[in-house]
C-alpha cells in the first residue's frame, strides 16, 4: 500500500497494491496497521455510500464542525469521480487553499482527508458509487457547507454546470462563514 501526501498537509493519496488474474483483482483498499504506521485515523466510526446516476453530479462542499468534525477515507467503488477538498482549518498556513484527486474504481484509490477540510466530489461517469469511511458520526446540527464556485477559491473543475441539489446551490462562500 502506497500512502502518498497530497498538497495540503495532512491529506493523502492511498494506493492499494492490486492482485490480477483471468478471474479479474483482490486488493486490501484499507490496511490499519498501514494507516497507524502513516500516523493516521484507524478508528473508523460509520461507513457511507453514495450513488450518483448522471454525469457530472456534484456534491458540496460539506464538512462537520466542533466536536462532530470528521476525517474521512474516500474513495470510488464503481466510476470516476473528481474529489475536491478545501482547508479550513483556522490559523493554517493552507487556509484556504484547494486540492483535488481523480479517484477511479479501477485504480482503487481513495483520498484522506483530516479534520478542518470541507469535501465534495464531481461524478466524471454516467454512473459513480461513492464509498467513505468517517471517524465521527453525522450530526445535523454541525453541518455547514461552502459554494461549489465560490470565486474566492477558483476550484477548476471539468464543467461550469454541474447538477446540484437546491441545499448545495445556496451555500454561502467561504469568506460568509465566520470561522469553519
Amino acid at each position: 500500500m502506497q500512502i502518498t501526501p497530497l498538497k495540503l498537509p495532512g491529506t493523502f493519496e492511498i494506493r492499494p497494491v492490486i492482485h490480477g488474474d483471468a478471474r479479474g483483482y483482490f486488493s486490501e483498499t484499507y490496511l490499519k496497521t498501514a494507516f497507524e504506521d502513516a500516523g493516521l485515523v484507524t478508528d473508523w466510526v460509520q461507513d457511507n455510500r453514495a450513488m450518483s446516476s448522471r454525469l457530472y453530479t456534484l456534491r458540496g462542499f460539506h464538512f462537520q464542525r466542533g466536536e462532530f468534525a470528521q476525517t474521512k477515507l474516500v474513495s470510488a467503488s464503481v466510476g470516476r469521480i473528481l474529489d475536491v477538498i478545501i482547508d479550513i482549518r483556522e490559523g493554517s498556513e493552507t487556509f484556504g487553499r484547494w486540492d483535488s484527486l481523480e479517484l477511479d474504481a479501477g485504480e482503487c484509490n481513495s483520498i484522506y482527508v483530516p479534520k478542518g477540510f470541507a469535501h465534495a466530489y464531481l461524478t466524471l461517469t454516467e454512473t459513480a458509487i461513492v464509498q467513505y469511511k468517517v471517524d465521527a458520526p453525522y450530526a445535523p446540527d454541525s453541518e455547514g457547507g461552502i459554494r461549489w464556485n465560490d470565486p474566492g477559491l477558483a476550484v477548476d473543475w471539468p464543467t461550469d454546470s454541474p447538477i446540484l441539489s437546491d441545499r448545495d446551490r445556496e451555500l454561502p462562500f467561504l469568506r460568509d462563514l465566520g470561522g469553519g
